[in-house]
């Protein structure tokens, strides 16, 4: 019974965190390893062990279905949010709030936690492009105009 609920709420999950755009992977990885690990923690440990599998296996999850550049803020997310989830949903509902829980707070906290890092990434890169002045050579513009010791004094000329 506990394995056929994990499956319908793995498929559950990959079908409605679809909409997250570009966090997607990251989101469905946090939340499935959210939940793996919260099975996991809880034979081997109990209701503490299950936090903390949880906690585990949202950040790996979420790492692994994340961009490279924000790999480390969507592990964060993840294991925060499953972590956190797991300890919500199992003083609301048990075993099974728990595994829900972890799920979805595996899956929002690792799709945060990418878009977050993409975000950062951006800022970094617009601020480092501001403020630059003339003698930059990216923004040195080439006039074509190439007449070296000859360019101002042009009355010695033969005519």
């Amino acid at each position: 019974m506990k394995y056929s609920s994990i499956l319908l709420l793995s498929l559950g999950l990959l079908s409605g965190v679809a909409s997250a755009g570009g966090s997607t992977e990251a989101g469905i990885g946090g939340a499935l390893g959210g939940v793996l690990g919260s099975v996991v923690g809880q034979s081997i440990g109990g209701s503490t062990g299950s936090a903390i599998g949880a906690g585990l296996g949202g950040a790996a999850g979420s790492a692994v279905g994340a961009d490279k550049r924000s790999r480390g803020e969507a592990a964060i997310g993840g294991a925060l949010g499953a972590a956190g989830g797991n300890v919500v949903g199992r003083s609301v509902g048990g075993n099974t709030g728990s595994l829900i829980g972890a799920a979805a707070g595996g899956g929002a906290g690792g799709a945060l936690g990418n878009y977050m890092g993409n975000k950062s990434d951006d800022e970094d890169r617009r601020y480092n492009n501001r403020g630059r002045g003339y003698d930059d050579r990216r923004h040195y513009r080439d006039r074509g105009h190439h007449y070296g010791h000859r360019k101002h004094d042009k009355r010695w000329r033969h005519r």
